[in-house]
């Protein structure tokens, strides 16, 4: 656990309150890529605490929701805070709900009457900051403007951004090996968008970087920039030095006709 809150640049807060549990999400996205690179280099994602660890702290990557709030929740938990995983379907462009256990978000109870909050270090471009799960009002955060709404079906909660929906949020609590069929889903089936594509992202004090195949895109205070990086050797190292991810190989990219 001080393995991993030094990749966070955190020391261990003394009190498991809201200001520190805001604090440690920030720094998750700036420090932890959201990445499906496993999917393309042929590694097996396994939904056990101590791999996951392995793999984030002790190997230095990152991974996807899944993977990433599954082992932010063993850090929660070591910290003092009541974590419970929830289950969520993730809407797609067409307003349709994906899979069951598409998705896992974290629910956190802190110290004092601060309440329950909804914590996310998962989804890629998305909230900075936790979000009051009791609240039905507007909540804003650097990435949008969100809201938590009652479907009126069985207590699930469907979560939008400025206005657009983005998943439903199961209330019943979950076991992290409740997902395994989610992750397998996601890492073999050819409609899993993880399998048709490639993506290495982070959020920065200024924007966000996301690294694609051989396209670096880096978004600061708006301006989005994009490079096409020259060849293989300089895809690794931009994977060394702009995720802090060491590969002896590059991934396979599903939408490279060259390979």
């Amino acid at each position: 656990m001080d393995a991993y809150l030094a990749r966070l640049g955190m020391d261990r807060p003394r009190h498991a309150d809201v200001a520190h549990l805001s604090e440690l999400q920030l720094r998750h996205l700036r420090s932890v890529p959201f990445e499906n690179l496993s999917v393309h280099l042929d590694e097996e994602i396994v939904l056990e605490e101590k791999l996951l660890l392995d793999k984030i702290v002790g190997a230095g990557r990152g991974g996807f929701c899944y993977e990433l709030n599954g082992a932010f929740a063993v850090l929660l938990k070591d910290l003092g805070y009541a974590v419970t995983h929830l289950q969520a379907r993730v809407f797609d462009e067409d307003g349709r709900l994906g899979i069951p256990h598409d998705h896992l978000v974290l629910l956190v109870e802190t110290e004092g009457a601060a309440g329950r909050w909804l914590v996310d270090v998962g989804f890629g471009d998305h909230t900075h900051h936790p979000l009051a799960f009791d609240l039905r009002e507007d909540q804003s955060d650097p990435a949008g403007t969100f809201r938590l709404v009652e479907t009126g079906d069985h207590g699930d909660l469907d979560l939008y951004r400025d206005g657009k929906p983005q998943f439903r949020i199961e209330t019943r609590p979950r076991v992290l090996a409740d997902f395994a069929a989610g992750a397998w889903w996601h890492s073999t089936s050819p409609r899993s968008h993880f399998t048709r594509s490639l993506v290495c992202s982070r959020l920065t004090e200024d924007g966000r970087i996301t690294l694609s195949g051989h396209t670096l895109v880096t978004t600061a205070h708006g301006e989005r920039h994009t490079e096409e990086l020259p060849d293989d050797a300089a895809v690794l190292a931009a994977y060394r030095d702009r995720f802090g991810i060491q590969l002896d190989r590059l991934p396979v990219d599903p939408r490279d006709t060259r390979r």
